[in-house]
C-alpha cells in the first residue's frame, strides 16, 4: 500500500463534522438520498461516536455538498454556524479559557483530537502570535472548504467568548485567490491574503490579554484533562475500532479472523466484541468496510486488473468478490471503473 493510500484512507475526521455539513444541507431542502449519492456513504454511517471518517470519504462528500450547492466557499457557512459544542472538549476548552492567549494555545494544541489531516503551530513575536495550519496529509481538492471552515470556525469561537468583534488579524490562505475573494472578506470581516504555503492568522500581541466573557476556571481544568485524555488516546492509535480499521488497512491478501484480531491486542473474542459495540461497532462492519474503501480506490485510482484487486482484497475467486462488490455498491467493478 502506498504511503498517499494510507494517508487518505486512515481513520482522522470526527464524525461530527460529515454530520454538520449534511444537516446544513437538509436545512436547504436536500433529501439524505440526494446528499449521499455519488459518495459511497451513508447516514447511519455518521452517527457512532467514534466511526471517525477518512480524508478520502470527507473529500467525497465535500465535493458532494459543492456540486449541490454551487458554492466552492461552503467551508465559510459550515464553520460560522457551528456551535462551541459540537467541537466536544476542545471548545469547551475554548470558552473556559481565562484569555484570548489561553484560546490559541488551547487551538494549537489539541485541535487534532478531532481533525486529524492538519496540525496547528503557535509561534509567538514581539508584537505579534501567528498560528500556522500544516496539512498532515495532502488536503488536495478540499483545501479551500478545510480552510474556509477553519477560519470561520476561529473567529465564531473568537466572536463567542471575547466582548468585542476582534478583526485586527492578518490572515492568509493557501489557494489561489478565487473569483469569489470578497465573499471572504464579506463574511468573515477582515481582509483575506491568497496564495501562500498556508493558512496563517496573525493577532497582535496586546490582543492576548483579551479576557474571555465565558472564562470558568474549574470547567477549563475539566476540559484541558479530557483533551489531553482524548489526546494520548490519538497518540496511541486512537479508540480501539479506529485502531483495528488501521492494521485492517495495512493487510493485504489475508484479513486476520476475529481470534487473530483480539490476540493481536491482547484479549479474548468476547471483550474484544464487547468493547466494539461499546464503540457502536463490531469486527464485520470494520472489515467490509476497509474492504469496500479498498476496493473502489484499487478501480478507480490504479489499473490493476479485477482479479489482482479480488486476491488483494482476499477473495481467491474473483466472482466472489464481483458478487460482493454487486452487493456492496449495486454496479460491478468493470462498470465502476469506467464510470458507467
Amino acid at each position: 500500500m502506498s504511503i498517499h493510500m494510507a494517508a487518505r484512507l486512515r481513520p482522522a475526521i470526527h464524525p461530527t463534522y460529515p454530520r454538520l455539513l449534511c444537516a446544513h444541507l437538509q436545512s436547504r431542502g436536500f433529501d439524505n438520498a440526494t446528499i449521499f449519492e455519488g459518495t459511497r456513504l451513508h447516514w447511519e454511517q455518521l452517527l457512532g461516536e467514534h466511526r471517525y471518517l477518512s480524508l478520502e470519504q470527507m473529500s467525497r462528500l465535500i465535493r458532494r455538498s459543492i456540486e449541490l450547492t454551487g458554492e466552492p466557499w461552503l467551508g465559510l457557512d459550515i464553520g460560522g454556524v457551528t456551535s462551541v459544542s459540537a467541537h466536544g472538549p476542545l471548545g469547551f476548552a475554548v470558552v473556559s479559557a481565562a484569555d484570548l492567549g489561553a484560546v490559541l494555545r488551547v487551538l494549537s494544541r489539541f485541535v487534532g483530537v478531532r481533525f486529524q489531516p492538519v496540525t496547528v503551530h503557535l509561534r509567538e513575536e514581539p508584537e505579534r502570535v501567528v498560528l500556522t495550519m500544516e496539512e498532515e496529509e495532502d488536503l488536495e481538492e478540499v483545501r479551500e472548504y478545510v480552510n474556509g471552515a477553519v477560519l470561520a470556525t476561529f473567529f465564531h469561537l473568537i466572536d463567542t467568548v471575547t466582548s468585542r468583534r476582534l478583526r485586527d488579524l492578518v490572515v492568509a490562505m493557501p489557494i489561489p485567490e478565487p473569483e469569489w475573494a470578497e465573499i471572504y472578506t464579506e463574511k468573515l470581516g477582515c481582509p483575506v491574503r491568497f496564495g501562500t504555503s498556508a493558512l496563517t492568522i496573525e493577532v497582535p500581541s496586546e490582543l492576548l490579554g483579551t479576557p474571555c466573557l465565558t472564562a470558568d476556571p474549574g470547567l477549563h481544568r475539566t476540559a484541558l484533562r479530557d483533551c489531553e485524555h482524548q489526546l494520548r488516546q490519538l497518540q496511541s492509535g486512537g479508540p480501539l475500532s479506529q485502531r483495528i480499521g488501521v492494521q485492517l488497512l495495512e493487510c493485504e491478501g489475508h484479513y486476520p479472523s476475529l481470534d487473530e484480531m483480539a490476540a493481536r491486542h491482547a484479549m479474548s473474542r468476547r471483550t474484544l466484541i464487547r468493547k466494539l459495540k461499546e464503540e457502536g461497532s463490531s469486527y464485520q462492519e470494520l472489515l467490509d468496510e476497509v474492504r469496500r474503501e479498498l476496493a473502489a480506490w484499487y478501480l478507480l485510482e490504479t489499473t490493476q486488473p479485477v482479479e489482482r484487486i479480488a486476491e488483494k482484497l482476499g477473495y481467491q475467486d474473483p466472482s466472489n468478490f464481483s458478487r460482493t462488490f454487486q452487493r456492496w455498491f449495486g454496479t460491478t467493478p468493470l462498470r465502476m471503473r469506467k464510470g458507467e
